[in-house]
């Protein structure tokens, strides 16, 4: 992450807020299941098993593997893209968005709200090098190590503010995440078509940025 320049970072920082924002969307429609964050899905997948309940085994399956999906879809686009892969990655993003939306729109809410997951999967694929994430949009356990470990340099005579794009990523996820959870209770699963409006802009802004991955 440190070797990007601002530009990337801001669109970083809006994306990690998408991110927060979607997921606030999906836990509260999906009783506390995740859209982006797939260790907390694992977990809850687990539990689920434990206690042989069928609809929440299934249902974690389910989100797991469309986030999956998501990833490879993600990755696909990105790589017959070639020189716009910023942008063909989040045109999937989008797609997938307004497909959740309108899901939501004809009564499947809880279909709609699990095709978040495909969203927030191939959002992942956005800053990639040799097939390979180097910045984390949808999960921050990663991003908030890797700060603790720049604080610690900084401690110990290194750069002082090294932390601070860390700490940029985390804090435009719970932007994000305020965000989705006001807007759910306000207008509900409708609020996915903001996402996918959002999505739809980032798409415009990453056509215009050098593509140096």
């Amino acid at each position: 992450m440190m070797r990007y320049d601002r530009p990337v970072i801001g669109l970083a920082f809006c994306l990690s807020g998408l991110a927060g924002f979607v997921d606030a969307l999906g836990f509260l429609s999906l009783g506390g299941f995740f859209v982006s964050f797939m260790s907390g899905n694992t977990t809850r997948f687990a539990i689920e098993l434990a206690g042989r309940h069928a609809g929440g085994i299934l249902l974690a399956a389910t989100i797991l593997g469309l986030f999956v999906l998501g990833v490879v879809g993600g990755s696909l686009a990105g790589h017959f893209a070639a020189r716009q892969r910023k942008a063909a990655v989040l045109a999937f993003v989008t797609l997938a968005l307004l497909v959740s939306a309108g899901l939501d729109t004809i009564g499947f809410g809880v279909a709609g709200a699990g095709v978040l997951a495909m969203a927030m999967g191939a959002e992942n694929s956005v800053f990639q090098r040799d097939g390979e994430v180097t910045i984390g949009l949808t999960y921050m356990t990663g991003t908030l190590v890797k700060m603790g470990q720049r604080i610690a340099g900084a401690l110990l005579g290194g750069p002082k503010l090294a932390f601070l794009r860390h700490f940029v990523l985390w804090l435009g996820l719970l932007s994000g995440a305020v965000a989705g959870a006001v807007a759910h209770g306000r207008i509900g699963l409708d609020a996915i078509w903001l996402a996918a409006g959002a999505a739809a802009l980032f798409t415009m802004v990453a056509l215009f940025m050098p593509e140096r991955d």
